[in-house]
């Protein structure tokens, strides 16, 4: 059963390559994500070697379940992806037919595959006969305006057994351009009786309580405003509950939180590599807190960690009252 089926309105953490790693996902799931997704990885057991795929396994002391999102083209391959990866104590594999990158869609994968309705059955067949876990897809409304298969998409999944299906709303044409729209996952929602996740534009409580209320979705599925963001998951939380929603945390009371995350991307990527990824962890976070550009230079130049994080409690220690850029 698929951690959806029996879970109240749960907020997820969504994929995002190069983001939501373990230390991402530890940090989300502290601040309310109730289901973190893992980062795409490729399902072709040679790519999945690499350094950057290893990378993205769970880590042992990662909150359960785990969610591995595989990407590839082929089902055979997608079916070798899954058996490894329940072997390593994935608890969910989810089909990644979302991703819009180009790098993806030239391999036939991603977002590319809502094109081939066939195979997107063949994939979901095999996926689904090669592990006993439960099996998630994720999607876009389709490969353009002219093509919205969204609905049929989602019924391929419910016919093959997959337990639920998460939708940005978004056509691949559209990339991360535009606006959201939610009349595609309503009409979702309407034709298949498996779990519905809403993806997209979700940056806010209110907005959440909008896209509630337009798709009647199961879930809601956060990305983009998580980062430099985590509390907006348990703002949600309460905004869903009828609560007053907290305000974000001061900048003095999460710098230690942010010191443990920087660390904990260190332990994954090394100092050398840690002090690069982290930077666009850090930049987002001072977009939350409106932090000027001149400021933010020393926290985001320093040339190691120790640097980094002086100048980060400078920053800290001298900003007497910042405002959330967006609620």
């Amino acid at each position: 059963m698929h951690p959806l089926h029996g879970t109240s309105l749960p907020l997820i953490l969504a994929p995002m390559a190069g983001v939501t790693d373990a230390p991402m996902r530890r940090l989300c799931r502290r601040y309310g994500a109730d289901l973190c997704y893992g980062e795409m990885t490729a399902a072709n057991q040679h790519d999945a070697q690499r350094a950057k795929f290893q990378r993205r396994l769970h880590q042992a002391d990662e909150p359960r379940p785990w969610i591995v999102q595989l990407a590839g083209a082929e089902p055979e391959v997608l079916a070798e992806g899954a058996r490894a990866h329940a072997q390593l104590g994935a608890d969910v594999i989810d089909i990644n037919m979302g991703c819009p990158a180009k790098k993806v869609r030239k391999k036939a994968c991603g977002s590319a595959l809502l094109g081939d309705p066939g195979l997107v059955r063949d994939i979901f067949v095999a996926v689904r006969d090669a592990v006993s876990l439960p099996v998630s897809v994720k999607i876009r409304t389709g490969l353009h305006s002219g093509h919205v298969n969204a609905v049929h998409i989602a019924e391929l999944a419910q016919e093959c057994g997959l337990s639920a299906v998460a939708v940005h709303g978004r056509s691949r044409a559209q990339m991360y351009k535009g606006q959201a729209e939610y009349r595609t996952m309503r009409e979702v929602k309407s034709a298949v009786s498996i779990p519905v996740i809403a993806n997209g534009d979700i940056d806010s409580p209110t907005k959440a309580l909008e896209v509630l209320e337009a798709t009647q979705a199961d879930g809601l599925m956060i990305g983009r405003a998580a980062l430099g963001r985590p509390w907006i998951f348990g703002q949600i939380a309460a905004a869903i509950a009828g609560r007053p929603i907290p305000p974000a945390p001061s900048m003095a009371s999460f710098l230690p939180e942010l010191v443990r995350h920087a660390y904990a991307v260190d332990t994954l990527y090394g100092d050398t590599m840690g002090l690069k990824v982290f930077r666009k962890h850090l930049a987002a976070w001072m977009d939350a807190y409106a932090i000027p550009k001149a400021r933010r230079l020393p926290v985001l130049q320093a040339d190691n960690r120790e640097q980094s994080l002086e100048a980060l409690t400078a920053l800290s220690r001298h900003t007497d009252t910042l405002v959330e850029a967006t609620l």
